[in-house]
């Protein structure tokens, strides 16, 4: 990923340094097991420990990179500069084992360390959420359906709502980490043959880890299909508040807006923008990492007990999407967090339609007062059509209607058009949201 959308932490776990001193370890812990199971002797494991444990320079990967041109291999290469450092006893590192077992390994670990990051991201979202769910629990806002006028929420429920479905991405992506989690040390098409399960056990413990019950020479793909699906779902929810931000920043709307910092500039041509860009930016963002899940799909069905299809779609897919996830959420809950509300102008949209936002509730009472259904709804309608095309307001016009008043009464009309109708119950779903209500 390009460094404009990379942060530090994430990018670093995808680095060559990082990468291979993972298959360092993997490597050297191997070598512990066998020594304790007598295959190779303590003396070669404790050599590998103490003449390869360098840190991976520059310049040590640049040499490794400089042998894969020669050997064509990533794994060889690798082994054959770390034979450089430990000598002789190099002759014992990667007894029994194949290039999967360390690469799938590897990944494991990469994205296990990914995924820890990115549930510390969605930490800090949702307590952005919560913050401003409860500073607007009760400011009354226009709810809409099909883009359309409907009835009161309130801002803090978008935000509690928001909130909801980010506390089930974190479950989400808890177990998709504990899926991805697993180590295979089995080597060559998996069967063991040539490495005890010991090992594979021993490493797995040491890279907190677990064996994979039957790795085919490599790990199967489903595991990490569900891992790349997972931050598919949590960029759709991403562009989910982002979407609602960017429409409620409409100019004709208006009742939140992106915080515009002193000096930022909207446009080139145009002096007086402020444009939604940030949201605009994770749109895109989302839109990326979604279309990282199909391959990662497609890589699930490998030939036989494997073949290499998959690896160039994961040495992609794998820092792109973390990195570009992580960026995303990063900024979305700056956006959050930064947010600003117009009190005004959501009061001047709850106003526009004349009162229409109360038609379901003049309904229920005209129903609950004896009128059957189909002729409350007919009642109500053709005073509401009248409102829709700026002949009165609803209130005026139902009290003016002989039907509705011989069944309502004028004091009983007026007392339906109460904003706090709608909002009685929004402590209750707070409960359910947050487990409290204040």
């Amino acid at each position: 990923m390009i460094p404009r959308y990379s942060r530090p932490d994430m990018a670093r776990i995808w680095e060559p340094e990082n990468k291979f001193r993972i298959w360092f370890e993997i490597e050297a812990h191997a070598c512990d097991a066998q020594a304790k199971l007598g295959v190779i002797p303590a003396s070669a494991a404790k050599a590998v420990w103490e003449k390869g444990n360098k840190p991976y320079t520059a310049e040590r990967v640049a040499h490794i990179d400089e042998i894969e041109k020669v050997t064509k291999h990533d794994v060889i290469a690798f082994t054959t500069e770390l034979a450089e450092h430990v000598g002789p006893e190099a002759r014992f590192i990667h007894q029994g084992m194949t290039s999967s077992d360390v690469l799938d390994t590897c990944l494991a670990v990469q994205l296990t360390q990914a995924a820890d990051l990115l549930l510390s991201d969605i930490d800090g979202l949702l307590a952005a959420l919560e913050r401003r769910a409860f500073e607007t629990r009760d400011v009354a806002c226009m709810g809409r359906s099909h883009g359309i006028h409907a009835e009161p929420v309130t801002i803090g429920l978008k935000f509690a709502g928001f909130h909801a479905e980010f506390q089930r991405n974190r479950e989400r992506l808890a177990a998709a980490r504990k899926d991805i989690a697993t180590c295979a040390i089995s080597g060559a098409v998996g069967t063991f043959a040539n490495i005890d399960p010991f090992v594979e056990s021993h490493v797995a413990e040491k890279l907190g880890l677990t064996p994979e019950p039957l790795s085919t020479q490599i790990i199967p793909r489903d595991r990490h299909a569900m891992f790349f699906a997972t931050l598919g779902v949590i960029a759709s929810s991403m562009e989910r508040v982002a979407t609602e931000i960017r429409h409620l920043q409409r100019t004709e709307v208006r009742e939140v807006e992106e915080y515009f910092s002193p000096g930022q500039k909207g446009s080139s041509a145009m002096p007086h923008k402020r444009n939604p860009v940030l949201t605009e930016n994770i749109t895109g963002l989302a839109r990326l990492v979604r279309g990282m899940v199909t391959p990662a799909l497609e890589n699930v069905a490998l030939w036989h007990e494997r073949d290499i299809s998959h690896s160039s779609v994961e040495r992609m897919i794998g820092p792109d999407a973390t990195v570009t996830l992580d960026f995303a959420l990063a900024r979305l809950t700056n956006v959050v967090a930064n947010l600003v509300i117009y009190p005004d102008a959501i009061l001047r949209n709850l106003n526009q339609l004349g009162g229409l936002i109360f038609s379901q509730r003049v309904l229920l009472a005209l129903t609950q007062a004896g009128m059957s259904r189909e002729d409350a709804y007919k009642a109500v309608q053709r005073n509401a059509m009248q409102v829709w095309n700026g002949q009165g307001r609803f209130l005026d016009l139902l009290k003016s209607d002989d039907e509705v008043v011989s069944h309502l009464g004028s004091a009983a009309i007026e007392a339906l058009f109460d904003l706090g109708y709608h909002t009685k119950h929004v402590g209750t779903i707070f409960q359910r949201v947050f487990g409290r209500q204040e």
